[in-house]
């Protein structure tokens, strides 16, 4: 485990240490393109957030390689080299978008490919445990369509996922922590060393995206891109695959009482087809029904549109934040509840809990506009927003104040003022700029002032 962490740290002090160069570069290379309709940021931000997250990914492997217990994952499978492989395509393919724009079909033509590199390498689904069965081989053909549709799949779910500040990397962070707590224990729990490259592969995301998440946090001062969502979607499947494809039932038999038993006891995380969409349920559903919705229309399937699933949270009055949030809290409920009933089935309390925590997170859900008030004593350790205020919000918004003198013209002394600290008050449409933030970002005017002019 303390290499694990030592691995994971690496991968984060490199990430978050490049993320800064990195951002100076996308400005000075002119990596930010102008908002969109769909956007929800207010100013233009630069891209190319993920060259720091490869350059992370790069450095956890290389100190994992030389470590004592993890050099033995290099030596004994080819998987962390097909990973590098096809990251390193999916990499630049994303860098190439963020920069010049490429076009759809291009961009999923160059995932095939990335895939396919991957599965070349060795990093492929060789057999499917099905209960109540057993377990499945499947032919060469069978198992490199089955990789390279799910890569493609995941991939997409992340890309799609990634509209609002912190979005992207903080879901896959929580997946990959509950991926890591499962496969972890596949490798010392049973003593299965062909879960070690997954659990290798859980370690290094959890650290490209805690290292990223600083700077991308709302407001972001950079994006991750295509070049990073798409490229933590890699690694994710990556991961997936390896502890799906390459673990064989007959060695948990030892510990089920049989094959079959050992089949049933895992199938909650087991089935390639089922676990990738566990772990990622929330991106996945995301991608459905943009592609339902999209072809319903008549539009194209990757044509962009505002009806993610973040962006239905801030039109029903959510802030940037609590849609982050409520986004996290989603994907830690169905992650950690699947890794759980995957160690315990028989265990009705861990479906209790799941049901009580779906219950709280449906009541934030409908409850938008509600923000808790701290008690008295507690104000002076929580934001400004969450303290008891002397004047009624509504008079507030309102640009209630001192009454004042009548002119002549029949217009107000402070009438003015007034209307103008109301209009600074009030908040900005999701639709026009973004989410529900209150008046103009005064701290980023130098920044403004200091970006190159044509």
């Amino acid at each position: 485990m303390r290499e694990y962490l030592l691995t994971l740290c690496v991968t984060a002090a490199v990430t978050y240490l490049l993320t800064g160069p990195v951002r100076k570069f996308a400005i000075a290379a002119g990596a930010m393109p102008e908002i969109r309709a769909r956007d929800v940021h207010r100013e233009p931000t630069p891209r190319l957030g993920g060259i720091a997250m490869f350059g992370g990914l790069c450095a956890g492997l290389l100190v994992a390689a030389h470590l004592s217990n993890l050099r033995r994952v290099f030596e004994l499978s080819n998987e962390p080299r097909a990973l590098l492989s096809g990251a390193g395509l999916i990499w630049l393919l994303g860098v190439l978008d963020d920069k010049w724009g490429v076009d759809a079909l291009v961009k999923l033509g160059g995932q095939m490919i990335a895939a396919g590199v991957m599965v070349l390498q060795g990093l492929t689904i060789l057999f499917i445990p099905v209960p109540g069965v057993g377990t499945v081989s499947l032919t060469p053909m069978q198992g490199t369509l089955l990789t390279v549709a799910l890569i493609v799949i995941t991939i997409n779910a992340v890309n799609f996922v990634d509209g609002l500040d912190g979005l992207a990397a903080g879901m896959v962070c929580i997946a990959a922590a509950a991926f890591f707590l499962y496969a972890y224990r596949l490798w010392f729990g049973h003593g299965l060393e062909a879960a070690a490259p997954a659990t290798l592969f859980a370690a290094v995301l959890m650290g490209m995206c805690l290292g990223f998440l600083p700077h991308n946090m709302h407001p972001a001062r950079i994006f991750m891109g295509d070049s990073g969502s798409m490229l933590i979607g890699l690694v994710l499947a990556a991961g997936a695959i390896s502890i799906t494809g390459q673990v064989d039932p007959d060695a948990l038999a030892l510990w089920a009482g049989s094959e079959r038993a050992a089949v049933t006891t895992t199938v909650p995380v087991y089935i390639p087809l089922l676990l990738p969409l566990t772990v990622i349920a929330v991106p996945v559903a995301d991608l459905l029904l943009a592609i339902v919705r999209r072809t319903w229309k008549g539009q194209s399937p990757f044509a962009a549109d505002r009806g993610h699933l973040h962006h239905r949270l801030l039109e029903i009055g959510h802030s940037h934040s609590r849609a982050v949030l409520i986004m996290y809290f989603w994907s830690a409920l169905i992650a950690f509840g699947t890794v759980a009933y995957s160690v315990n089935s028989a265990s009705m309390w861990i479906l209790l809990v799941v049901v009580f925590l779906s219950a709280v997170g449906l009541v934030l859900l409908l409850m938008p506009r509600f923000t808790p008030r701290a008690p008295r004593w507690a104000e002076r350790f929580v934001p400004p927003r969450y303290r008891r205020r002397a004047v009624p919000a509504a008079a507030q918004a309102a640009g209630a104040g001192p009454a004042v003198d009548a002119d002549a013209d029949g217009s107000a002394d402070g009438s003015a003022d007034g209307e103008a600290a109301a209009e600074r008050r009030r908040p900005v449409p999701a639709g026009l700029h973004g989410a529900t933030a209150i008046g103009d970002r005064s701290r980023f005017a130098h920044a403004r002032r200091s970006l190159p002019r044509d």
